[in-house]
């Protein structure tokens, strides 16, 4: 028998509900033989509210586990060795609090953080550009990214404190040299930030250099994913050596770990997602030289719903299949010589390397926010519209569409996804009720009043980490902690890229101007549409294409961007006079937030129309017809010139 290479780590991104279930299934999945974990935050821990917050409403426990206190994260990891766990964090704008909780938990349990392994993803970029869990602006939140990883390099050694994400851009439309580039100014502009803070001695740059990480993204065509990885290893190793002196090749090597791709993930025909996860999880292990350290894959069914843990189950079989069936990690890089791949990295390198020129000649990925979610827009759109003339095949999609009924969603045996019980959010609620009145709350104050203290200072002895973890011990909420960083730096606004449209549609689009215009010559107004975005989703990709395909269409539109309230949403709607209010919802809170938007128009007296957008299960769907809504848009319905036309419909009836 041939030596193996070691496998990579394996991990399922799960986490619903509350702390104790999730850990219920994050020991069954490391019981099936997950090697590490990946924790999913509901959007209330991600933007930094506690549960019974106004803004927390309908989101509690949706898309991840809500965590506000260190008796969530007690029980988040009970009976899981802090000091025997790889522990990845998706967590972003209130990354400092989650890890400083972890400590404190950590230092509780008695654990030394020298024996601490994992990272928090920590890249608030991508977050301007893509995902939508940011608070503040740019420049504090460098300064938080260079407060983590001060802290790190000092007390944590072993811990990843940033990972850059290159994911959510190619969700965001990227292509691969935009992916590249766009990731490696943001490690540039994080580490000259730490460099140029004070609070690390020169002598330890090269490990801080080591200790970034990097978190991408894999898609179906696999080959060029494979070049894709090539071109970040080979890139990143020479910014190390030259831009950061570093002369250890084991600090410059680029270490990354990867979810593959959910954009691609289809509603319709959703069993050929399993072969799409497969293909992608080969771009990103094939190549023994580039191959992810960290790999998650997402399940099947994602695009329906949220994933049971029978579904994780299977993706995470995909991988043990792979690494530990197939020959796979019997050879040395199967690519080394290839004259094919040679060439496409070759020729993905110049790409990359005049876009990564372009964004640090603007000044760095923190200052270009603006162009570059502008640019993701314009690709995103490109995308979309090879989908939808039929230039990009999607199998199930836009070809081979003819299926028979599938078992696997089909019957009532087998639901499709799972769901979060809607009494779980008065239970959280309670909760963190109880855990303020049984704390003492002295103690509280005056870790607050330091952790402002130090989040005001300019003093380079000053460092975030160490008022947080004070503030975690003493028994602060994920709330209180935001809000004192939300009392000195303030909210941000990012820009939402919808500048201009695609250009040319095709005939589909010329009618669609054509049926605008004629409406415009009726009534003397063009078609009116408001696309919003309420509750704590950020996920704006979907809201920002129909914004732009609207315009291209002819519509006047109005959108202002994630994160606004329903009463926001209705203010707007009766200024500006609209014909259609547009609300995206893809976090499942939907049957809380849909309503509140209905009740607000007809109380001002608005007689818009309302659609939605996102994932929504048939019987949700049915409920919102019930209360109001004119139509239901979910990832099957991948035309937008078909949605336009449904739009332009509606306004003709009532005009």
């Amino acid at each position: 028998m041939k030596e193996r290479s070691k496998a990579w780590v394996m991990r399922t991104y799960s986490g619903h509900s509350s702390a104790t279930a999730s850990n219920e299934l994050y020991r069954n999945n490391l019981a099936k033989g997950q090697t590490g974990l990946s924790i999913a935050f509901d959007l209330p821990t991600q933007t930094g509210y506690d549960p019974d917050d106004p803004n927390a409403e309908g989101e509690v426990g949706k898309v991840g586990v809500p965590v506000a206190h260190l008796g969530h994260m007690r029980q988040l990891f009970a009976d899981i060795p802090l000091d025997e766990m790889n522990t990845s964090m998706t967590i972003n704008a209130t990354a400092a609090w989650l890890w400083g909780l972890y400590l404190a938990l950590a230092e509780e349990e008695g654990v030394n953080f020298n024996a601490l392994q994992g990272t928090t993803q920590n890249d608030i970029v991508k977050e301007y550009l893509s995902r939508g869990t940011y608070i503040f602006a740019p420049e504090p939140s460098k300064r938080l990214i260079a407060d983590m990883i001060a802290y790190g390099i000092h007390h944590v050694p072993k811990w990843n404190p940033i990972n850059v994400c290159s994911y959510h851009l190619q969700e965001a439309g990227a292509t691969p040299a935009q992916e590249i580039a766009y990731a490696l100014a943001t490690a540039i502009d994080v580490l000259d930030a730490v460099r140029d803070s004070g609070k690390v001695e020169a002598a330890l740059m090269p490990e801080v250099v080591g200790r970034i990480s990097f978190f991408v993204n894999a898609g179906v065509r696999f080959i060029e994913e494979v070049a894709k990885m090539r071109t970040f290893t080979a890139m990143w190793d020479e910014i190390c050596r030259t831009r950061y002196g570093v002369d250890d090749p084991s600090l410059r090597r680029f270490r990354y770990g990867v979810q593959v791709n959910s954009l691609g993930l289809t509603e319709q025909q959703p069993e050929n997602n399993v072969q799409r996860i497969v293909l992608e999880m080969l771009g990103v292990t094939l190549s023994a030289d580039a191959r992810a350290r960290a790999v998650q894959l997402p399940a099947w069914n994602e695009a329906l719903g949220l994933p049971r843990p029978w579904d994780q189950q299977w993706s995470l079989r995909v991988q043990q299949v792979l690494a530990y069936e197939s020959d796979l990690l019997e050879y040395p890089d199967i690519f080394a010589g290839s004259r094919v791949m040679e060439a496409i990295v070759h020729e993905l390198t110049v790409a990359a390397q005049s876009e990564l020129d372009d964004v640090l000649a603007r000044g760095g990925a923190f200052n270009a926010i603006d162009e570059l979610k502008s640019r993701l827009v314009e690709s995103q759109s490109a995308r979309v519209e090879r989908i939808e003339s039929g230039e990009q095949t999607v199998v199930g999609v836009n070809r081979f569409t003819e299926t028979a009924p599938s078992p696997l969603t089909g019957g009532d045996s087998l639901e499709a996804i799972m769901t979060v019980d809607p009494a779980i959010e008065q239970q959280l609620v309670a909760d963190v009720t109880s855990w303020r009145r049984d704390r003492d709350n002295d103690a509280v104050h005056i870790a607050l009043a330091e952790l402002r203290r130090v989040v005001a200072s300019g003093d380079v002895a000053d460092n975030v980490m160490v008022p947080t973890i004070a503030l975690a011990k003493a028994g602060g909420t994920t709330g209180e902690w935001a809000s004192a960083l939300r009392d000195v730096f303030g909210e941000y606004r990012a820009p939402t890229g919808v500048r201009g449209g695609v250009g040319s549609r095709g005939a589909h689009f010329v009618q669609l101007v054509a049926r605008s215009q004629a409406l415009r010559e009726k009534r003397g107004t063009p078609p009116k549409l408001l696309v919003a975005k309420p509750g704590l989703d950020g996920h704006s990709n979907g809201a920002e294409q129909i914004a732009v395909a609207a315009r291209d269409a002819g519509f006047e539109v109005i959108y202002q961007g994630i994160r606004l309230s329903p009463e926001e949403i209705v203010s707007a709607a009766r200024d500006e006079d609209v014909d259609v209010v547009g609300i995206s919802i893809l976090s499942g809170s939907h049957l809380a937030l849909v309503p509140r938007v209905i009740e607000g128009l007809r109380a001002a007296g608005v007689d818009a129309k309302v659609v939605v957008g996102g994932i929504v299960p048939d019987d949700d769907a049915r409920e919102l017809k019930a209360q109001g809504v004119a139509a239901i848009y979910t990832p099957k319905d991948y035309s937008l010139a078909a949605i336009m036309d449904d739009l332009l419909d509606l306004i003709e009836a009532s005009s």
